[in-house]
């Protein structure tokens, strides 16, 4: 899976909006005060993480982008 297609199987799960950031994707304005995130770090890995009252903390980071956006999933929707 692949960012557009993470968006697109959260939108279909029901996922709020304001509940996730995913990098060049999904990307919520206004910025909500809490919420998870995928990104592409500096050095070329992926990131799955929160932001929280005005930080981020990376939870995992992935050597691919499927493997970060099939984490994200599961923070968000559960292992199902």
């Amino acid at each position: 899976m692949e960012r557009r297609e993470l968006r697109e199987a959260l939108d279909a799960a029901g996922v709020a909006d304001g509940y996730y950031r995913i990098e060049g994707v999904h990307e919520p304005v206004p910025t909500p005060p809490d919420f998870l995130l995928l990104r592409k770090a500096p050095d070329g890995v992926w990131e799955t993480g929160a932001y929280e009252r005005g930080t981020y903390e990376v939870i995992a980071r992935h050597p691919d982008e499927a493997s970060a956006c099939a984490h994200l999933m599961r923070l968000l929707v559960g292992a199902g």
